[in-house]
């Protein structure tokens, strides 16, 4: 884990547009069960396959859509640092209250909150090191991202951002959202927070269509866990909480870069 004398550093806001409904929903991210569940749920298949412990501590990570830093916080401690982006200034706000003076991960100093659209691998914004709030050049050895994916519209674009910031010859990129299964994956999200949502979930035809399309070598889509998670009853009513429970498999999307 980092050192506990660094700093985190908190840049100006840049936000992506369509962030209206993840600002609103920030404060109550980590209160939904289903949010906390998956997180954890995909924290185990990333460290099932990242190397071991004691090369996994020297890597820098970048996380696109960190969302309020559930997945961030439980990555930190395994790694050199984290630059987590999220292109809704909510969610940033609420990661950076964790990581301030008398917030719950006070002692984490090696998570860096950006709010940013990152659409260009070059960015400034991420060539900072989260460690020692320095100016740094260099490229991430892994790219991580929680459902996220089924908000993107150009997954293509995305990958290949993705590609461009991590290390030639090593740098790998690995990303979990759920599985397109047909209508039913409609289901994942309520009615009423269709906004944003691009695709019903991914498929595995799709995403290793576009990562070798990119360039990525070792690309492998898989199933990696399944979540139990509570939808409407009726499309539109609103009664998560009490709706039936159905299962959403997540695909763990990897790949390297040449």
């Amino acid at each position: 884990m980092a050192s506990s004398t660094a700093t985190t550093t908190t840049d100006p806001i840049i936000t992506g547009t369509g962030n209206a409904r993840f600002n609103a929903d920030a404060a109550n991210w980590d209160s939904n069960p289903s949010i906390q569940l998956a997180t954890s749920l995909a924290f185990e298949s990333y460290l099932s396959r990242l190397p071991s412990p004691s090369e996994l501590s020297s890597f820098n990570v970048l996380e696109i859509g960190c969302g309020t830093g559930l997945l961030s916080l439980l990555l930190a401690p395994h790694i050199r640092s984290l630059t987590a982006v999220d292109a809704a200034e909510g969610m940033i706000d609420v990661l950076t209250h964790k990581l301030s003076p008398g917030g719950t991960y006070e002692q984490v100093k090696n998570v860096r909150p950006v709010a940013a659209l990152l659409e260009d691998p070059e960015d400034p914004i991420i060539k900072i090191d989260p460690v020692t709030g320095e100016a740094w050049e260099g490229k991430f050895d892994l790219v991580i991202s929680h459902l996220v994916l089924h908000h993107v519209a150009d997954l293509t674009a995305l990958f290949k951002t993705i590609y461009g910031t991590l290390k030639p010859g090593t740098g790998r990129v690995v990303t979990t959202d759920f599985e397109n299964f047909g209508p039913e994956a409609r289901k994942f999200h309520p009615e009423a927070k269709m906004d944003g949502v691009e695709r019903h979930g991914i498929t595995k035809e799709e995403m290793e269509e576009i990562l070798k399309g990119v360039g990525f070598e070792e690309v492998k889509v898989e199933r990696g866990f399944v979540l139990q998670k509570r939808v409407e009853s009726e499309p539109g009513k609103g009664d998560m909480e009490k709706g039936p429970v159905m299962e959403f498999p997540f695909l763990v999307c990897e790949g390297r870069r040449v």
